[in-house]
């Protein structure tokens, strides 16, 4: 066998070794579900829902490795972020600053996260989803000393 045709053989090998490493792709039951506006559910559900709920649609990108690494540990962090299948149980005051939060990554083009819009151009939030969301968040009331940083950076 020549040394191509070795190389060619031992790379998909690895690769396929690589597709055995177990992960954690899991959703935990929904406690306290998002039980805000509808209107504001449909965007949520567009374009959060994938990776900050307990209601993930794992798609191929979750199974094959090493992409599959990046996607799994994605949805692990927004899930430790914020978790809309627990809504319901987050802290009063962390709920209320939330959706002026969601706003601002919007607004910034931080979410949803660009990687993730490549795979799934749907989640995009359009200005009419924008405007949703920047008038659920309006019916909040923002923290007097501005907005915390979120649980985990300052908790």
């Amino acid at each position: 066998m020549r040394r191509p045709a070795k190389l060619a053989l031992g790379a998909l090998a690895v690769f396929g070794a690589l597709q055995l490493v177990p992960l954690p792709r899991t959703n935990p039951p929904v406690t306290a579900d998002f039980d805000g506006p509808p209107e504001v559910e449909r965007v949520l559900r567009r374009s959060c829902y994938d990776c900050h709920s307990n209601e993930t649609r794992w798609t191929w990108t979750a199974y094959l490795a090493p992409v599959s690494w990046l996607v799994v540990r994605d949805v692990h962090r927004a899930r430790d972020e914020y978790n809309l299948s627990a809504w319901g149980r987050m802290d009063p005051e962390d709920r209320a600053e939330l959706p002026h939060e969601m706003v601002e990554k919007v607004e910034d083009g931080e979410m949803p996260l660009p990687a993730y819009l490549l795979i799934h151009p749907e989640a995009r939030v359009s200005d009419a989803d924008l405007a949703v969301l920047r008038a659920w968040a309006g019916t909040f009331p923002e923290a007097e000393d501005g907005r915390r940083r979120r649980r985990g950076r300052d908790h």
